[in-house]
């Protein structure tokens, strides 16, 4: 099964919180996009799994961020990490990222 989803006229932008949008969900993995507007962040958490997430920069620049860091990061950057370790993203100017959670939670 094949797929196509253009996030950038699905997902849109909200003044209160952050927005997620869900683009995909199966039993070997999850994808969701969340966008920002500038200022807008989600807290550093963790899931008590085993697995790994990736977080995709798609458009602006902001911080990706754990307990005790704040990682610069912009349009093309990638951050891997398992989903046990505590990660978290700021936004700086609007931005959009894209998450591959799996397994999926």
């Amino acid at each position: 099964m094949m797929k196509k989803v253009s996030v950038f006229d699905e997902a849109k932008f909200t003044d209160l919180t952050f927005h997620s949008f869900l683009v995909h969900d199966s039993e070997h993995f999850k994808i969701i996009n969340f966008n920002f507007k500038a200022g807008q962040h989600m807290p550093v958490h963790s899931h008590e799994i085993e697995g790994q997430l990736t977080i995709v920069v798609l458009s602006g620049e902001g911080e990706f961020l754990s307990e005790d860091d704040a990682i610069p990061c912009k349009t093309g950057d990638v951050l891997v990490s398992d989903i046990a370790e505590p990660h978290g993203v700021r936004a700086v100017t609007d931005m959009r990222v894209l998450v591959t959670i799996a397994p999926p939670i």
